[in-house]
Protein backbone atom coordinates (compact mmCIF):
# COMPACT_ATOMS: atom_id res chain seq x y z
CA UNK A 1 0.00 0.00 0.00
CA UNK A 2 2.61 2.51 0.57
CA UNK A 3 4.60 1.57 -2.85
CA UNK A 4 1.33 2.04 -4.03
CA UNK A 5 0.25 5.55 -2.46
CA UNK A 6 3.92 6.58 -3.52
CA UNK A 7 3.36 6.07 -7.02
CA UNK A 8 -0.08 7.70 -6.61
CA UNK A 9 1.34 11.15 -5.43
CA UNK A 10 4.01 10.46 -8.16
CA UNK A 11 1.69 10.11 -10.43
CA UNK A 12 -0.62 12.81 -9.64
CA UNK A 13 2.38 15.32 -8.98
CA UNK A 14 4.03 14.66 -12.49
CA UNK A 15 0.96 15.33 -14.70
CA UNK A 16 0.29 18.64 -12.54
CA UNK A 17 3.47 20.06 -13.09
CA UNK A 18 4.26 18.60 -16.58
CA UNK A 19 7.87 18.63 -16.23
CA UNK A 20 10.52 17.06 -19.11
CA UNK A 21 12.35 15.88 -15.96
CA UNK A 22 10.16 14.35 -13.74
CA UNK A 23 8.11 12.23 -15.98
CA UNK A 24 4.67 10.47 -14.69
CA UNK A 25 5.09 6.45 -13.81
CA UNK A 26 2.72 5.63 -16.53
CA UNK A 27 5.00 6.87 -19.18
CA UNK A 28 8.13 5.32 -17.65
CA UNK A 29 6.32 1.72 -17.42
CA UNK A 30 5.10 2.22 -20.90
CA UNK A 31 8.44 3.12 -22.67
CA UNK A 32 10.16 0.25 -20.35
CA UNK A 33 7.47 -2.27 -22.01
CA UNK A 34 9.06 -0.64 -25.80
CA UNK A 35 12.22 -0.71 -25.04
CA UNK A 36 12.65 -4.23 -23.58
CA UNK A 37 9.44 -6.33 -23.20
CA UNK A 38 7.27 -6.26 -26.26
CA UNK A 39 9.14 -9.08 -27.74
CA UNK A 40 6.99 -12.41 -28.79
CA UNK A 41 5.94 -14.82 -26.61
CA UNK A 42 8.51 -17.35 -27.14
CA UNK A 43 11.32 -15.13 -26.48
CA UNK A 44 9.98 -14.57 -22.78
CA UNK A 45 8.22 -11.06 -24.08
CA UNK A 46 12.19 -9.60 -24.08
CA UNK A 47 12.71 -7.83 -27.33
CA UNK A 48 16.33 -7.22 -29.07
CA UNK A 49 17.56 -4.33 -27.11
CA UNK A 50 17.03 -6.65 -23.78
CA UNK A 51 19.04 -8.86 -25.23
CA UNK A 52 21.43 -6.30 -26.21
CA UNK A 53 21.15 -4.46 -22.67
CA UNK A 54 19.61 -6.51 -19.71
CA UNK A 55 20.77 -10.09 -20.46
CA UNK A 56 24.66 -8.95 -20.88
CA UNK A 57 24.54 -7.18 -17.70
CA UNK A 58 22.87 -10.12 -15.97
CA UNK A 59 25.70 -12.37 -16.98
CA UNK A 60 27.98 -9.65 -16.18
CA UNK A 61 26.51 -9.75 -12.32
CA UNK A 62 26.01 -13.27 -12.17
CA UNK A 63 29.60 -14.29 -12.63
CA UNK A 64 31.41 -11.91 -10.79
CA UNK A 65 28.67 -12.61 -7.19
CA UNK A 66 28.73 -16.32 -8.39
CA UNK A 67 32.87 -15.88 -8.11
CA UNK A 68 32.18 -13.49 -4.72
CA UNK A 69 30.18 -15.72 -3.20
CA UNK A 70 32.29 -18.95 -4.18
CA UNK A 71 35.55 -17.37 -2.87
CA UNK A 72 33.78 -15.88 0.39
CA UNK A 73 32.45 -19.10 1.37
CA UNK A 74 35.47 -21.09 1.12
CA UNK A 75 37.95 -18.56 2.76
CA UNK A 76 35.20 -17.49 5.00
CA UNK A 77 35.45 -21.11 6.37
CA UNK A 78 38.83 -21.58 6.99
CA UNK A 79 39.16 -18.33 8.30
CA UNK A 80 36.66 -18.42 11.31
CA UNK A 81 37.77 -22.24 12.13
CA UNK A 82 40.97 -21.30 12.99
CA UNK A 83 41.34 -18.33 15.94
CA UNK A 84 44.94 -17.45 14.83
CA UNK A 85 43.79 -17.30 11.87
CA UNK A 86 40.98 -14.60 12.04
CA UNK A 87 43.00 -12.52 14.27
CA UNK A 88 45.88 -11.91 11.56
CA UNK A 89 43.78 -11.73 8.65
CA UNK A 90 40.79 -9.33 10.70
CA UNK A 91 42.41 -6.04 10.50
CA UNK A 92 43.18 -6.81 6.84
CA UNK A 93 40.09 -7.75 5.64
CA UNK A 94 38.55 -4.76 7.61
CA UNK A 95 41.35 -2.26 5.18
CA UNK A 96 40.17 -4.07 1.84
CA UNK A 97 36.78 -3.76 2.82
CA UNK A 98 36.81 -0.23 3.72
CA UNK A 99 38.52 0.60 0.15
CA UNK A 100 36.27 2.63 -1.85
CA UNK A 101 35.67 0.00 -5.39
CA UNK A 102 35.58 3.13 -7.89
CA UNK A 103 39.52 3.34 -6.61
CA UNK A 104 40.65 -0.11 -7.55
CA UNK A 105 39.46 0.80 -11.31
CA UNK A 106 42.53 1.64 -12.58
CA UNK A 107 44.08 -1.26 -11.18
CA UNK A 108 41.96 -3.59 -12.78
CA UNK A 109 42.47 -1.68 -16.05
CA UNK A 110 45.90 -2.02 -15.77
CA UNK A 111 45.79 -6.04 -15.27
CA UNK A 112 42.87 -6.73 -17.15
CA UNK A 113 42.06 -3.42 -19.55
CA UNK A 114 38.96 -2.95 -20.73
CA UNK A 115 36.28 -5.28 -21.62
CA UNK A 116 34.25 -8.22 -19.71
CA UNK A 117 36.86 -9.63 -17.94
CA UNK A 118 37.86 -6.22 -16.11
CA UNK A 119 33.86 -5.49 -15.61
CA UNK A 120 34.01 -9.56 -13.44
CA UNK A 121 36.98 -8.96 -11.78
CA UNK A 122 35.86 -5.34 -10.21
CA UNK A 123 32.77 -6.90 -9.18
CA UNK A 124 34.09 -10.15 -7.54
CA UNK A 125 36.53 -8.15 -5.80
CA UNK A 126 34.92 -6.16 -4.27
CA UNK A 127 31.81 -8.03 -3.35
CA UNK A 128 33.74 -11.13 -1.60
CA UNK A 129 34.46 -8.92 1.23
CA UNK A 130 30.77 -9.23 3.29
CA UNK A 131 30.60 -12.82 2.56
CA UNK A 132 34.15 -13.14 3.84
CA UNK A 133 33.85 -11.45 6.59
CA UNK A 134 30.40 -12.57 7.50
CA UNK A 135 30.63 -16.09 7.18
CA UNK A 136 34.27 -16.25 9.10
CA UNK A 137 31.94 -14.68 11.90
CA UNK A 138 29.08 -17.20 11.51
CA UNK A 139 31.54 -19.89 11.64
CA UNK A 140 33.07 -18.34 14.90
CA UNK A 141 29.61 -18.44 16.57
CA UNK A 142 29.02 -22.14 16.46
CA UNK A 143 27.87 -23.55 19.72
CA UNK A 144 30.59 -25.00 21.45
CA UNK A 145 28.50 -27.48 22.80
CA UNK A 146 27.79 -28.47 19.81
CA UNK A 147 31.56 -29.39 18.90
CA UNK A 148 32.04 -31.07 22.24
CA UNK A 149 29.05 -33.66 21.12
CA UNK A 150 30.48 -34.34 17.67
CA UNK A 151 33.97 -34.38 19.49
CA UNK A 152 32.18 -37.30 21.61
CA UNK A 153 30.26 -38.69 18.25
CA UNK A 154 33.70 -38.90 16.63
CA UNK A 155 32.57 -36.71 13.40
CA UNK A 156 35.28 -36.47 11.42
CA UNK A 157 36.23 -32.77 10.18
CA UNK A 158 33.89 -33.02 6.76
CA UNK A 159 31.19 -34.36 9.08
CA UNK A 160 32.05 -31.51 11.55
CA UNK A 161 32.32 -28.71 8.40
CA UNK A 162 28.89 -30.19 6.86
CA UNK A 163 26.00 -30.94 9.81
CA UNK A 164 27.34 -28.33 12.22
CA UNK A 165 29.28 -25.46 11.15
CA UNK A 166 27.60 -24.76 7.78
CA UNK A 167 23.87 -25.21 9.27
CA UNK A 168 25.05 -22.65 12.36
CA UNK A 169 26.43 -20.08 10.52
CA UNK A 170 24.31 -20.16 7.11
CA UNK A 171 22.07 -16.74 8.63
CA UNK A 172 25.43 -15.22 8.62
CA UNK A 173 26.38 -16.37 5.39
CA UNK A 174 22.96 -14.85 3.67
CA UNK A 175 23.80 -11.77 5.56
CA UNK A 176 26.49 -11.36 3.73
CA UNK A 177 24.97 -12.51 0.70
CA UNK A 178 22.19 -10.24 0.58
CA UNK A 179 24.74 -7.42 0.86
CA UNK A 180 27.11 -9.01 -1.78
CA UNK A 181 24.03 -9.29 -4.03
CA UNK A 182 23.22 -5.56 -3.66
CA UNK A 183 26.74 -4.65 -4.21
CA UNK A 184 27.02 -6.94 -7.14
CA UNK A 185 24.31 -4.55 -8.65
CA UNK A 186 25.75 -1.33 -8.18
CA UNK A 187 29.49 -2.35 -9.24
CA UNK A 188 27.73 -4.04 -12.52
CA UNK A 189 26.17 -0.56 -13.23
CA UNK A 190 29.36 0.93 -12.27
CA UNK A 191 31.44 -1.59 -14.28
CA UNK A 192 29.43 -0.29 -17.47
CA UNK A 193 29.86 3.14 -17.54
CA UNK A 194 33.26 3.01 -18.14
CA UNK A 195 34.92 3.16 -21.75
CA UNK A 196 35.49 -0.26 -23.36
CA UNK A 197 32.16 -1.30 -22.62
CA UNK A 198 29.34 -1.68 -25.55
CA UNK A 199 26.05 -3.05 -24.19
CA UNK A 200 24.46 -3.45 -21.29
CA UNK A 201 21.97 -0.99 -18.80
CA UNK A 202 24.69 0.99 -17.35
CA UNK A 203 25.71 1.84 -21.23
CA UNK A 204 22.33 2.18 -21.92
CA UNK A 205 22.11 5.07 -19.47
CA UNK A 206 25.27 6.86 -20.11
CA UNK A 207 23.99 6.70 -24.32
CA UNK A 208 20.76 7.98 -22.98
CA UNK A 209 22.06 10.73 -20.75
CA UNK A 210 24.19 11.94 -23.83
CA UNK A 211 21.50 12.31 -25.71
CA UNK A 212 19.13 13.76 -23.10
CA UNK A 213 16.68 11.51 -23.48
CA UNK A 214 15.39 12.02 -20.04
CA UNK A 215 12.77 9.19 -20.52
CA UNK A 216 15.14 6.47 -21.03
CA UNK A 217 16.94 7.19 -18.04
CA UNK A 218 14.36 7.11 -15.83
CA UNK A 219 13.45 3.80 -18.00
CA UNK A 220 16.62 2.67 -16.47
CA UNK A 221 16.57 3.40 -13.38
CA UNK A 222 13.26 1.64 -12.85
CA UNK A 223 14.50 -1.36 -14.56
CA UNK A 224 17.55 -1.58 -11.91
CA UNK A 225 15.52 -1.47 -8.94
CA UNK A 226 13.10 -3.75 -10.01
CA UNK A 227 15.99 -6.38 -10.61
CA UNK A 228 17.21 -5.43 -7.08
CA UNK A 229 13.90 -6.26 -5.99
CA UNK A 230 13.38 -9.60 -7.59
CA UNK A 231 17.03 -10.99 -6.90
CA UNK A 232 16.94 -9.76 -3.30
CA UNK A 233 13.66 -11.65 -3.03
CA UNK A 234 14.99 -14.86 -4.53
CA UNK A 235 17.69 -15.00 -2.55
CA UNK A 236 15.29 -14.62 0.69
CA UNK A 237 13.11 -17.11 -0.61
CA UNK A 238 16.47 -19.54 -0.63
CA UNK A 239 17.30 -18.61 2.48
CA UNK A 240 14.44 -18.90 3.93
CA UNK A 241 13.92 -22.82 2.82
CA UNK A 242 17.59 -23.63 3.26
CA UNK A 243 17.46 -22.07 7.15
CA UNK A 244 14.03 -23.51 7.83
CA UNK A 245 15.13 -27.26 6.51
CA UNK A 246 18.54 -26.71 8.52
CA UNK A 247 16.60 -26.19 12.08
CA UNK A 248 14.07 -28.88 11.22
CA UNK A 249 16.58 -31.22 11.05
Amino acid sequence: MVLVLAVGVWESAAHAHDSVYFPPPDRIARHVHELWFDGPARHLFLSSAAVDDILPSLGRMAAGFTLAAAAGIVLGVAVGRSRRAYALTNPVLQFARAVPPPALVPVFVVVFAFGTPMQIASIAFSAVWPVLINTAAGVRNTDPLRLDVAAVLRLNTAERLWFLVLPSALPRIFAGLRLSLSLSLILMVFSELLPGTANGIGFTLTEAQTRSDLLTVWAALVLLGALGYLLNTGLLVIEKRLIGRGRAT
